[in-house]
């Protein structure tokens, strides 16, 4: 064989063998970092959450995942020496999926009972939501009756949206209601006049028309729903641990004290105490 072939197929060995190395060793890294190892242990609860839900959980200017039921969790997590691995739920559509695969412990992200109480083991209500419509400032919609013909977006997923057909204060006022992946891309259309509201959660509902002053809030509420946390049908063991933690969080005011880092945004007046 002509030594160049040799010499050429030689490198192109070792040049092989030198890419498999690293790749192997890069393999090797991500199989030991956290994000390959969120995995359920006695040491860690895998929170799944809406990441992009504030102030129940969302990203902060560090880039760093907060939120009151995040602040909540990392609290139950210490009382118990767990480890919380956060798992924001991409496809909320997706997540009782996610709990009953195992790929999460619970889901605990401004989670509503009603109409789930039988597709989930919960915990003990801990918050009332009441839902409310935003449109734009400049907006001709003022109350509930001046949405007539007007079209609103609802993130996919969410139990709310039974509790508006059900509701005879709104029910028909509307044109329709369409649901869409996410809440950022219900406000873009918001923002480009593709839809005329949204129908969105109260915490979150304060939250946007505060920090958006392009935003307002209809003053009325459309419907009455409990969050609790949501674990694997059947996993009662895991749900009295840290139902009895909060209750211990509850009684000693550390609930409320965390509460208050949003009394803004108005989660203080809608906790529910045991």
């Amino acid at each position: 064989m002509n030594k160049k072939v040799i010499f050429t197929l030689t490198a192109v060995l070792v040049l092989f063998l030198m890419i498999s190395a690293v790749s192997a060793e890069n393999m090797f890294d991500f199989y030991n970092s956290d994000e390959a190892n969120q995995t359920n242990t006695d040491d860690n609860l895998i929170m799944g959450f809406n990441a992009q839900f504030p102030p129940f959980g969302y990203k902060d200017g560090n880039g760093d995942y907060t939120g009151f039921d995040i602040e909540l969790a990392k609290e139950v997590c210490k009382r118990n020496n767990w480890t919380l691995k956060l798992q924001p739920v991409i496809d909320w559509t997706s997540k009782k999926l996610e709990l009953d695969s195992g790929e999460i412990d619970c889901i605990w992200s401004e989670f509503t009972i009603d109409g789930r109480e039988n597709d989930y083991t919960w915990s003990d209500p801990y918050f009332k939501n009441t839902p409310y419509i935003i449109v734009k400032s400049d907006s001709n919609i003022n109350t509930l009756d001046d949405l007539k013909g007007k079209i609103l977006e609802i993130q996919a997923g969410t139990s709310v949206l039974d509790s508006i057909k059900n509701n005879k204060t709104i029910n028909g006022t509307y044109k329709e209601i369409v649901e869409v992946d996410t809440y950022n891309t219900a406000l873009m259309d918001l923002d480009s006049g593709v839809c005329d509201g949204l129908v969105v959660d109260s915490g979150l509902a304060n939250y946007l028309a505060i920090e958006n002053k392009d935003l307002k809030l209809l003053n009325k509420s459309i419907a009455h729903e409990n969050y609790g946390i949501g674990f694997k049908k059947g996993n009662t063991e895991l749900r009295d641990q840290v139902q009895k933690t909060l209750d211990e969080m509850f009684k000693d005011g550390t609930v409320d004290k965390i509460a208050q880092n949003y009394s803004e945004y108005g989660i203080p007046e809608g906790v529910i105490h045991p």
